[in-house]
């Protein structure tokens, strides 16, 4: 089985506006993401996105819009993630499995990739996503930089670059 790093987009890998990130100008990654992309794939872990991307079902920006940026984190990380899953739900609108903290996204990824959830690891920003990551048994790393939370991840780094120190 694999062993896999799930990562949030907005706030871990881009930066986090505050507003939807849907425009290719407004789409700047995070210092330090290419390197910490590049030492967790040499250290063998399969790199999967999983992101609410609820600005779709608002209708505030469309899918095409949404993979301009996707395709701007794969040049700007050399091609090195595996898949980018995203959910465009927002429950005012529609329901899904697949908006974190659910776990849809993950449970597809896992068998899609073979991957072995304690072997896996889940890093994001909000406390959705360490929910997400525990209800899959995967160990998380929320991106903060503040010392209260009102989740329990397993660890606490201010950066993708600094949360790879408690990985490899």
């Amino acid at each position: 089985m694999n062993k896999c790093i799930f990562l949030d987009r907005d706030g871990v890998l881009n930066v986090e506006r505050g507003d939807y990130t849907f425009l290719p100008e407004d789409f700047v990654i995070v210092e330090g993401v290419p390197e910490a992309i590049k030492a967790l794939k040499k250290a063998g872990y399969l790199l999967i996105v999983v992101t609410n991307q609820a600005g779709i079902t608002k209708g505030l920006y469309t899918r095409e819009q949404m993979q301009l940026c996707h395709e701007i984190l794969m040049k700007k990380t050399d091609f090195l993630i595996d898949k980018i899953y995203y959910s465009p739900y927002h429950p005012s609108f529609s329901e899904s499995l697949s908006r974190k903290p659910d776990t849809l996204m993950i449970e597809k990824a896992i068998a899609k990739f073979d991957i072995d959830p304690q072997k896996s690891w889940l890093i994001g920003d909000r406390c959705r996503d360490v929910d997400c990551g525990q209800k899959m048994g995967l160990k998380t790393i929320l991106i903060s930089d503040s010392t209260t939370h009102e989740c329990n991840p397993d660890f606490v780094s201010e950066n993708l670059l600094d949360a790879i120190s408690k990985i490899i």
